[in-house]
């Protein structure tokens, strides 16, 4: 199964759909996890820390998930 996590769009918002360690805890489930290139920058997540447990990083995180089923 995939998972995707996207950057917020709404102006000002900094929050993240998901952190580091809860993709941690959905990879070592089994989870296929795509985060949306800068999806925690503003939140203070880089895109190497979703990487370093496991995640992609990728530029469109919705698409993929379309084109994977």
């Amino acid at each position: 199964m995939k998972i995707a996590l996207v950057r917020e769009s709404r102006p000002g918002e900094t929050r993240v759909g998901l952190t580091p360690d809860a993709v941690k805890t959905l990879v070592s489930d089994g989870w296929d996890v795509d985060v949306q290139r800068d999806a925690g920058l503003l939140a203070h997540y880089t895109n190497e820390s979703y990487e370093a447990i496991g995640a992609h990083i990728v530029d469109d995180a919705v698409g993929r998930c379309h084109r994977s089923r």
